[in-house]
């Protein structure tokens, strides 16, 4: 994997994050490429600037250029195995995030991401709550 950015310091609390050994509190937690993709390069722009043989594939599906059908291959003159290479491995829980947004369509302007609003049961809810035995409150 080759990172062309320069934060150093995030990359390298980001590459612990993503081995499973970063400051994460949650049992078995994985980072899910895919996720990250649709959410921060939801058209793919920053995909197709640096893998120019997936140039043809539009959107969000720049993504999971292996889940595509034979014919949307090769409208985009990709051909898995040849012109890009076959997936490594697939991971289980990328499989809700295959196709989940509709072609073109970015899920998060710009990258930011947050709830609308918050939800009913929780916008009461002060820090004591965080800190109590009693997750009734």
């Amino acid at each position: 994997l080759l990172k062309v950015d320069y934060d150093v310091c995030s990359n390298y609390g980001n590459w612990l994050y993503s081995a499973g050994i970063g400051n994460d509190p949650r049992d078995n937690r994985k980072f899910n490429m895919i996720k990250q993709g649709l959410d921060y390069d939801g058209n793919g722009d920053y995909v197709r600037l640096w893998l120019p043989e997936l140039q043809g594939i539009k959107g969000a599906d720049i993504h999971t250029p292996w889940a595509l059908n034979g014919a949307a291959l090769s409208q985009a003159g990709v051909t898995l195995g040849e012109t890009y290479p076959q997936p490594v491995v697939t991971a289980p829980e990328w499989s809700r995030h295959i196709n989940q947004r509709p072609q073109g369509q970015s899920p998060h302007p710009r990258g930011r991401r947050g709830p609308a609003h918050t939800p009913t049961q929780h916008k009461d809810r002060g820090i004591d709550f965080y800190f109590s035995r009693n997750k009734d409150v």
